[in-house]
């Protein structure tokens, strides 16, 4: 029973403690409510916030990513602007702008002179001023006139060329064709330059279309309006460019392949000219080859020879001439006019090209000849060094006028052609005689054995001219064939002639005829020597008797002017 009442106890205890815990629990729940909510709230206050701050932040990026593409849009259109800033269709543009907006102030101020209602002298004196100026503005710019870029829009002019006639028309043809590939060259550049422009005001269109729509303002809308006619009107340049180029390269084109066929032409025919020129020049070398083998012993070979010479380049100039003249008779008709001037203009040298012909033809002086020329009163006697068109070449030697005339030597002279029609000209060496006849005169007194004197002259003539005396009589007998020779005697001679001194004894004999004096020089002292050792043999010289008195004593004393021998 006590068991019993315990566990009665026990649960009674037990129950009443379960009723305190169940109200304290209710008083807890309670609490935990209220603070579930105060979290609630407080979460839900933080929360929103949260979100208030995340909204800030999303507006906040989208702001900084708006002015980001703004900046980014406006640093690209500055870099546009920095690109075409010089760019000089730009800048022609500008003046097209400024034609049309000319054009539309002269349309208003003309519009307002017509009406005149209302309007004093000054206005009309000022408004006419005003027209006069917007014109004279107009005509400065007037290539703008319905072109964005003025004479740009035009390609170079394709200048006509003449036919390519003659070698030099090949240079002047190769600076043609060189022109045109620069004018192209130019024209090609000009379409680029619009093509890049217009590329360029396309990105920038764009890039203020989408500036405009980040940021709409009225100066980008005006910006837009402004670049979208811009853009327009280089696409139209554009187009009428490319066409243009197009057409006009194959102009170019054209003009050059005509003008590259014409250079072939002219150089094949200066091959063929060539050729035959190169064909004359071995014909007359093989021709001067057997003339030289002919000539080997003849100095005529060197008369020959100019004349060879002087056809080879008379034929030449003959083909030149009729392969680039079209009208021969033309030339022809030409020269015949002008011959009559040019032949009294320059007579002496007509002349002396005649006398060049006849001394050719004629034989009568060869280079190499020993010649003496007379003019004035002046004696030449030199050699001949060469005959020219217009000249003969001589070279002065020690000769006997040398000694007796002009007692100076060693010059170089210079004689016209035309002086074989007007001049004495002998020639010493003809057709290859090349001795003279040269004299030895001394005077022995009246009383010499004058006989005597004959023949120890003509024996001393004999001794040294035998050589000269051989070679003439051999020389003649081969020009009795050309010439009519009557006398040929070529030995010694001797003649005696009484003057008023005393009996001269003349001794005449053939000698080299380019070295006269030499003989001379040789012999004068040997028959002086010869004389001299004869008893009956006196040198005579000039003098006068003089008797003195009673004893008449004769004295020979010179007079005082005594003539030259």
């Amino acid at each position: 029973m006590k068991n019993i009442l315990v566990g009665l106890f026990i649960a009674i205890f037990c129950f009443g403690s379960l009723n305190a815990q169940e109200k304290n629990s209710n008083i807890v729940s309670n609490k935990l409510q209220d603070l579930v909510q105060i979290e609630k709230e407080k979460k839900a206050e933080q929360q929103a916030k949260l979100e208030e701050e995340e909204k800030k932040k999303i507006e906040d990026e989208k702001r900084a990513l708006l002015e980001a593409q703004i900046t980014e849009l406006k640093n690209k259109i500055s870099s546009i602007d920095e690109k075409v800033k010089d760019s000089i269709l730009l800048k022609r543009y500008s003046n097209y702008n400024a034609y049309i907006k000319i054009t539309e102030e002269l349309a208003e101020l003309k519009e307002s002179l017509k009406n005149t209602k209302n309007k004093n002298e000054e206005q009309l004196h000022n408004l006419t001023n005003k027209i006069r100026i917007k014109e004279n503005e107009l005509e400065l710019i007037s290539e703008y006139k319905g072109s964005p870029i003025g004479s740009l829009i035009n390609p170079p002019e394709i200048e006509n060329y003449e036919s390519i006639k003659n070698p030099f028309g090949i240079i002047n043809a190769f600076s043609y064709i060189k022109k045109l590939e620069t004018n192209k060259k130019e024209f090609v550049s000009v379409e680029k330059r619009i093509r890049e422009l217009t590329n360029l005001l396309e990105e920038k269109l764009y890039a203020y279309l989408e500036l405009y729509n980040l940021d709409p303002k009225t100066e980008y809308k005006d910006e837009i309006n402004f670049l979208d006619k811009e853009k327009k009107d280089f696409t139209m340049v554009l187009e009428i460019v490319s066409t243009t180029e197009e057409v006009y390269t194959r102009k170019i084109e054209q003009v050059i392949l005509e003008t590259k066929s014409q250079i072939s032409i002219q150089v094949e025919k200066i091959f063929n000219i060539a050729l035959i020129i190169v064909v004359f020049f071995i014909l007359t070398f093989l021709i001067k080859l057997g003339l030289k083998k002919y000539y080997s012993q003849n100095e005529n070979y060197y008369m020959t020879n100019k004349v060879i010479n002087f056809t080879l380049v008379f034929f030449v100039l003959i083909v030149v001439l009729f392969s680039y003249i079209d009208n021969v008779s033309y030339l022809v008709t030409i020269l015949g006019f002008a011959s009559a001037g040019i032949a009294i203009a320059l007579k002496d040298w007509f002349m002396s090209i005649f006398g060049w012909l006849v001394i050719v033809t004629s034989g009568s002086i060869h280079v190499g000849d020993r010649i003496k020329v007379t003019r004035d009163g002046q004696q030449v006697v030199g050699d001949v060094l060469d005959i020219s068109l217009f000249k003969i070449t001589i070279r002065e030697d020690i000769t006997l006028t040398s000694y007796m005339v002009n007692r100076r030597t060693g010059r170089i002279f210079f004689i016209p052609n035309n002086y074989i029609f007007s001049e004495m000209i002998a020639n010493y060496t003809h057709s290859g005689l090349r001795t003279v006849w040269d004299g030895i005169d001394i005077t022995i007194t009246f009383d010499s054995n004058y006989k005597k004197a004959q023949h120890i002259a003509k024996e001393i003539l004999k001794h040294y001219s035998k050589g000269y005396t051989d070679i003439t009589r051999k020389q003649l007998s081969k020009m009795r064939n050309k010439y009519q020779l009557r006398a040929t005697g070529v030995e010694p001679r001797v003649y005696t002639f009484v003057e008023p001194y005393g009996i001269v004894i003349s001794s005449w004999y053939l000698t080299n005829s380019y070295a006269a004096l030499v003989l001379r020089s040789t012999m004068s002292p040997e028959i002086l020597e010869a004389f001299m050792k004869e008893d009956d043999i006196t040198i005579a010289y000039p003098t006068q008797t003089i008797n003195v008195g009673d004893g008449a004593q004769n004295f020979r004393t010179p007079p005082a002017d005594l003539p030259e021998v």
